[in-house]
């Protein structure tokens, strides 16, 4: 059996779930601020306006290039199918032409048999092929394979072997043919070698031919590019009124809207477009929505592409292909260049080995040129989009290139509720489903999870065959969101099930009794995804930093479950072990990265900036001694034992509470907030830490009474 713990990290991650299950932690998932269009289309533009601007723009001269590359790729294709017909036309005359289809064979024993029988008017002995022709006077008949015998006509060819050579050569001197016999060498007609040698280099030729144009017109211009630009003069249907949960992200481009609606109002002031924004932030968080609402808004063409799609294994495509499009981007301007995931080719140069890393380096500086010659008035602004700004080159980064970077992180509370309102449209909903309460009940979630959650509870209210969505169906969904979807085929025995529900039990006594964690809403026992089950706290306002009193809480509350492990049974599970893994994780970061213990102090002993061949990428590496990498394992070690001590201290305190919810856990397999609330009542509080300085002693309350701890 195992069990897990989903915990809160300092970064301002909220944990939400404990959970009993396979080592895998389940994690309450981060806020996400992709919000999706809900449909509304806005105004249609006034389409002699876009006509103006189409011609305005050089609408005409694409219009050319189009038709000149129609032109060419039809020759193309015409002489393709030219060369493949004049070859099939060659094969098949030589076949119709051909004396040999003109012949019917026969058994080896049937055609000596016409030898010493038939009468014959010429016989042809192949020499090398071992076969023999002959001319009838009159058709004869032939047995196949089924025993029917049917009429072959006058002209018959059988084969024979090496040591039949003499007997069939008497045979057909002795037939005297009217006409004579005669032996002949094989010799290939010239058509049938001109074939042979004319067909593969043919091919080698239209090889050719198709990969240069493709070089030409399709890898290093606009063919492949996939241009999602909407058609000529619209815009994405989509707008800020699109987007929730970013109002920050949305007062910042909204002036990059009105620049591209108006730039002679900025141009009179002598200002300049922003030649690029970034957006950067974690995944699901609204940053392609939004680029796709700048252009909604402002009315112009969007192209976009990811950046991975410039990089192929021809060298020198990507650098092609990011002049093509932003040539294409000029010529439509004012528009809008959109590229996601810009990390695939903007990472440092002089990182990373082998000859896909030169590529890609050719391709980011072809992007440096791009920006750098941006004309002041051309009205084209790149837009770009990366959950790891960190590993970006700085050459990328500067002003003047882009000039803007504009975080997009996960929502709060209220951005919360109001993309759960975008994501509402369209799905009937119970009178008494509260979307606030909702957003209450995901902190950390996304706009990705946000509208995951309630297309999960659509399609289980469709499953349930339900007219509206319930308030049951969206808990259902969001548990299945934390915790993964119910298990009814994994049945625990008896001892399993207990052993679960006093963990469980542990886990949600642990967070009761202490001063900084959340409240419990719910504990069960029902399998979900990998996990046997799980005990949920909800934070009760969003959060976006930690004490150190919050993370020793953490630390205590993600061992609870093993210190009744140990209390009731006396031999823990191997389900402690996601447990184990997050309370180490919070205490080696308390002692690393957050400067909480005494003996080293607020001394950061690793680094962000990662393996140099990477740029960034993985873990951060440490920087420290062997003396002091020692040191850190030993404090790791104090937290871990204190906050162990101090479960096991309120385990034994509250021994009665504790089995009073197993027991429980036991006979309805899930309590919630409400039934929580009575049985901890009783509970008896752990002793509250004093306050910590870094050059004293702290006391901590564990086993009932205080104990001097080290400097930590």
């Amino acid at each position: 059996m195992t069990q897990e713990t989903a915990h809160t990290e300092a970064e301002g991650k909220v944990a939400a779930v404990a959970t009993t299950g396979a080592p895998t932690s389940v994690e309450s998932p981060g806020v996400v601020d992709s919000d999706q269009p809900a449909g509304s289309k806005p105004e249609e533009a006034d389409p002699e306006s876009q006509a103006g601007r189409s011609l305005e723009h050089g609408g005409g001269g694409k219009q050319g290039k189009n038709d000149k590359a129609k032109r060419r790729r039809l020759r193309l294709r015409l002489l393709t199918v030219t060369v493949v017909a004049a070859v099939v036309a060659v094969v098949v005359a030589l076949w119709v032409t051909s004396d040999a289809r003109r012949f019917k064979s026969v058994t080896t024993s049937e055609g000596i048999a016409l030898l010493e029988t038939a009468k014959i008017t010429r016989a042809e002995i192949t020499d090398g092929t071992q076969q023999v022709r002959l001319w009838l006077t009159a058709p004869t008949k032939s047995m196949d394979e089924k025993g029917e015998t049917h009429s072959v006509g006058t002209r018959v060819t059988f084969q024979y072997v090496d040591a039949q050579a003499d007997q069939i050569a008497k045979l057909v001197a002795t037939a005297k043919p009217t006409r004579g016999y005669n032996s002949v060498v094989p010799v290939d007609s010239i058509w049938s070698s001109i074939v042979v040698m004319a067909v593969p280099l043919l091919i080698i030729v239209a090889f050719f031919v198709f990969i240069t144009s493709q070089m030409q017109s399709g890898l290093g211009g606009l063919g492949n590019l996939r241009d999602r630009r909407t058609p000529e003069g619209d815009r994405p249907n989509v707008t800020f009124g699109d987007v929730a949960g970013e109002d920050e992200a949305v007062a910042e481009l909204q002036e990059i809207t009105e620049f591209l609606r108006v730039p002679e109002r900025f141009h009179a002031l002598g200002a300049k477009i922003p030649r690029g924004v970034l957006l950067y932030g974690p995944p699901g968080t609204g940053k392609t929505l939004l680029a796709r609402a700048v252009a909604g808004e402002a009315g112009v063409p969007f192209f976009t592409i990811s950046a991975s799609e410039f990089v192929e294994m021809f060298v020198g495509v990507g650098a092609s292909r990011v002049r093509s499009l932003f040539n294409k981007a000029k010529e439509q301007a004012p528009a809008i260049v959109f590229v996601d995931e810009i990390d695939a080719v903007g990472r440092g140069r002089g990182v990373g080995i082998g000859g896909g890393n030169d590529e890609r380096e050719q391709t980011l500086n072809q992007l440096l040129v791009e920006l750098d010659g941006f004309d002041e008035r051309a009205n084209v602004i790149l837009i770009a989009a990366t959950n790891r700004p960190d590993v970006l080159d700085p050459a990328l980064l500067r002003p003047g290139r882009f000039d803007r970077q504009i975080a997009v992180d996960s929502p709060d509370l209220n951005g919360r509720s109001a993309i759960l309102a975008v994501h509402a449209r369209g799905k009937p909903l119970e009178a008494d489903i509260d979307l606030a309460a909702v957003a209450r009940r995901t902190p950390g979630f996304t706009g990705a999870d946000l509208e995951n959650i309630l297309n999960e509870a659509a399609l289980l209210a469709a499953r349930n065959s339900h007219e509206r969505i319930t308030e049951d169906d969206v808990d259902e969904a969001i548990d299945r969101v934390l915790a993964g979807p119910q298990r009814s085929s994994r049945v625990m025995n008896a001892e399993e099930k207990r052993m679960t529900a006093y963990h469980e039990a542990g886990h949600a006594l642990a967070a009761a009794a202490l001063h900084h964690t959340d409240p419990v809403t719910k504990v069960t026992i029902l399998p979900r995804g990998r996990a046997l089950g799980y005990t949920m706290v909800m934070p009760q306002e969003d959060r976006y930093s930690h004490s150190r009193s919050q993370l020793l809480d953490e630390i205590t509350y993600a061992l609870g479950g093993r210190a009744a492990e140990e209390i009731i049974f006396g031999d823990p599970s191997t389900g402690a072990a996601n447990d184990i893994q997050k309370a180490t994780s919070v205490a080696r970061r308390m002692v690393t990265e957050y400067g909480m213990t005494s003996s080293i102090g607020p001394v950061r002993t690793v680094t962000s900036e990662g393996d140099p061949l990477t740029a960034g990428a993985g873990e951060g590496q440490p920087i420290l001694s062997d003396a002091l990498a020692g040191q850190i394992d030993v404090e790791v070690r104090h937290l871990i034992d204190d906050a162990h001590a101090e479960a096991r201290s309120i385990i034994t305190q509250n021994r009665d509470v504790l089995d009073t919810l197993a027991q429980r856990l036991l006979e309805k397999e899930t309590v919630l907030e409400a039934e929580l609330t009575e049985i901890f009542a009783a509970v008896r509080l752990a002793p509250q830490r004093r306050k910590w300085e870094s050059s004293s002693t702290e006391q901590v309350g564990a086993a009932g009474a205080e104990t001097e701890v080290r400097d930590d």
